[in-house]
């Protein structure tokens, strides 16, 4: 591990290469998006060129697919790979089940398509990530670029009859422009505060004409590989969640 390395980045490059340590030859693999997936990538470009590890990633994200030709790791379609082995990613938030708030990064329609088919998901994350309640991060909500203003405003009607503390909504912007993810589509980012049931929130809001997908990732996480700052690491499971 370098010296040099900021606090935040020792616990996310220990917690990508434990991560990599599940990774066996011939799996085909979800790779995630943001910063701390992209430390799985290097650690896994590692094992692929230092070990000769056979393995064909599927990246969430244009990001990603072009880090991983860049370091060598054989990237193919969803499509022609099927089922996948098994996913790696990062998350902007954990609870004690499992459940997971990603988007932060923009990815999260090819991320959630990713993870649905795996057979098993890694998360990786740091310690601050982990929450009682999910909420905290804001939760994004992947719209299409047609009537998104409405599908807001459905969206902010809904959310009178759900369990959260607080119903802020914003369009995600770069500069004066909104966002545009890989997909073409708009990003509205949920500031609620808390969310009690993630479950009924996730499915209320992907009824709402308009919605791609939101950034709830509910029993679709095994193992979260928290990473610290000393270079140790911790792994959470829950017996209610997929097995490794």
């Amino acid at each position: 591990m370098p010296s040099n390395f900021s606090s935040s980045d020792q616990a996310k490059f220990v917690a990508a290469k434990r991560a990599c340590e599940f990774v066996h030859n011939g799996m085909k693999l979800g790779l995630g998006t943001g910063s701390t997936a992209a430390w799985m990538v290097r650690c896994l470009a590692e094992r692929v060129n230092k070990e000769g590890l056979k393995v064909k990633g599927v990246p969430t994200s244009i990001q990603t697919a072009d880090l991983a030709k860049k370091l060598g790791i054989e990237v193919i379609t969803l499509d022609s790979a099927g089922q996948l082995d098994l996913t790696i990613d990062g998350t902007d938030e954990f609870d004690g089940n499992l459940n997971l708030i990603k988007g932060a990064g923009g990815a999260l329609l090819r991320e959630k398509i990713v993870a649905s088919a795996s057979d098993k998901m890694i998360v990786i994350a740091d310690d601050a990530k982990g929450v009682e309640r999910l909420g905290r991060f804001p939760l994004p909500v992947e719209v299409l670029n047609f009537g998104f203003k409405s599908s807001q405003l459905l969206i902010q009607a809904l959310l009178e009859f759900q369990d959260v503390d607080s119903s802020i909504i914003k369009t995600r912007m770069v500069g004066d422009l909104p966002f545009v993810t890989d997909e073409g589509n708009h990003i509205l980012d949920l500031y609620l505060g808390r969310i009690g049931d993630a479950t009924a929130l996730s499915l209320a809001l992907n009824q709402v004409p308009g919605v791609v997908e939101n950034g709830l990732f509910v029993k679709l996480c095994d193992v979260v590989i928290v990473g610290l700052a000393d270079g140790t690491v911790k792994e959470k499971t829950t017996a209610s969640n997929r097995k490794l």
